[in-house]
């Protein structure tokens, strides 16, 4: 008899900023599968078994899920802020699609959490207020042409943009190479936030210029906010706020 695979974003990081839907859900589960720093981060009973993968082994990590679930546990596939967002829920569905036939029988939900952009937007104070879009910068699944193709793309769109995976180890250089493509279509004064860890005990803000952004203000737990024309700072008695008008008539 089948189980059930269930898909769960666990939020940025504080267990606050978890959905009460996910919390009730993780004592039904008898397994845990996911990358391992995630799965450390999710407070449930020592009941559950936890399976813990590397982080490039996304399907594999859907696969072996699979495979629990058909052996008749409720299986909970964990990713960081929101499970469709650059995440494992596209890895499960991907699995099921070219997967063992079986796969298709197994009865599948997601569950969605804070995305980093969001936690990060709501520090910030309204960047996201118009028009938006998400880009990763990983170039390990698509070619790094197309990313650079929806990056000019996006700033003559005059979208704001959130950059996920933007620096990494093994890409260092990726970022500056982004800001310098950004720079021949946008005003070097937009702002641009990096924010670093969003509700973790390490969270770092910092607020800058397109012309001042560089990749070493960032590392691989940071989310890069960049904003549109018409995107604006708010200096307040409290405190400096970044915001795109809901009007472009303004």
């Amino acid at each position: 008899m089948s189980g059930h695979v269930y898909i769960i974003g666990i939020g940025p990081g504080d267990q606050k900023l978890q959905t009460i839907e996910v919390a009730n859900l993780l004592p039904t589960l008898t397994d845990l599968v996911g990358y391992g720093p995630y799965v450390q981060r999710v407070q449930a009973p020592d009941t559950i078994r936890k399976h813990i993968s590397d982080n490039r082994e996304e399907l594999d990590r859907a696969r072996h899920a699979l495979m629990l679930a058909q052996q008749g546990h409720r299986v909970g596939v964990v990713s960081s802020g929101d499970a469709g967002v650059f995440a494992m829920a596209s890895a499960v569905f991907e699995a099921i699609d070219y997967g063992e036939p079986p796969f298709k029988e197994i009865e599948v939900t997601v569950l969605p959490g804070i995305s980093a952009m969001f936690a990060a937007a709501s520090r910030l104070g309204a960047p996201l207020g118009h028009d938006f879009c998400a880009i990763s910068l990983s170039d390990n699944l698509k070619p790094w042409e197309i990313i650079l193709k929806r990056l000019r793309l996006a700033a003559q769109a005059d979208f704001v943009i959130a950059l996920y995976n933007a620096v990494s180890k093994a890409r260092p250089w990726q970022l500056d190479t982004a800001f310098d493509l950004l720079r021949e279509e946008l005003s070097l004064d937009i702002p641009v936030a990096f924010c670093q860890a969003i509700s973790r005990e390490n969270e770092h803000i910092e607020i800058t210029s397109l012309k001042e952004a560089k990749a070493s203000m960032g590392n691989m737990q940071t989310l890069v906010l960049i904003g549109s024309r018409y995107s604006k700072l708010l200096t307040t008695q409290k405190k400096t706020w970044f915001y795109t008008p809901r009007s472009l008539k303004l």
